[in-house]
């Protein structure tokens, strides 16, 4: 179980997140919505461990969460200069060698042994899915996930996420694409206003779609 309770940061003295509260389960597929600006990025920075909090906990299963339990996509993803995909790859399958890296890259097909420099956008974000699912994280945080690829690539993601669920990950993901999280998602939890103001389950959709 992700719990976190009455978190509060700020930039600059000025507050983006306050009195944040959120539980996830394993097994859970959810998507945080909330416009520009919202405190969407800031809410997956301060979970990675990029910013810390200054008020409030996070935790997993009850303790404080360890960077080793969580894998991040950011919406750009940075890669090393002059590394080719299966390099990238096997520098996040070094704690996990059981990782089928041929097994998954058939949903995508990269070429592994070309530079990731010479990749398309869409090829990038690819092998940045393939860099998180190698880490076997606890939690996996998708930012807009769904940038730069094809409607294939799309369907591609919906059946990973899937497999996620049945693994009991816990997957908290956005997208600016309203469809994309009520197709995935067990549940969309509402950023405003600085806080979780509202979430939606699943029957629910219909109504946020209006």
């Amino acid at each position: 179980m992700l719990e976190i309770k009455n978190i509060r940061f700020a930039y600059n003295e000025t507050p983006v997140l306050e009195n944040l509260n959120f539980t996830c389960g394993k097994g859970e597929v959810r998507g945080v919505l909330g416009p520009n600006g919202a405190g969407k990025t800031t809410f997956f920075n301060l979970l990675f461990g990029f910013l810390k909090p200054e008020e409030g906990t996070i935790l997993l299963n009850g303790k404080p969460i360890e960077q080793g339990q969580i894998s991040y996509l950011e919406t750009e993803p940075y890669f090393y200069p002059l590394i080719t995909g299966k390099e990238y790859l096997e520098v996040l399958t070094s704690k996990n060698p059981s990782f089928d890296v041929n097994y998954w890259n058939k949903l995508f097909e990269l070429p592994l042994d070309t530079l990731i420099e010479t990749y398309s956008t869409g090829m990038r974000k690819k092998i940045a899915i393939l860099g998180i699912l190698a880490r076997d994280a606890e939690i996996l945080l998708l930012d807009e996930p769904y940038n730069g690829v094809d409607l294939e690539t799309v369907e591609t993601i919906y059946f990973i996420l899937e497999k996620l669920k049945e693994q009991g990950k816990i997957v908290l993901l956005t997208s600016h694409v309203l469809p994309t999280l009520t197709t995935a998602c067990n549940q969309i939890d509402w950023l405003k206003d600085k806080h979780f103001f509202k979430s939606f389950g699943e029957n629910q959709f219909p109504l946020l779609e209006k």
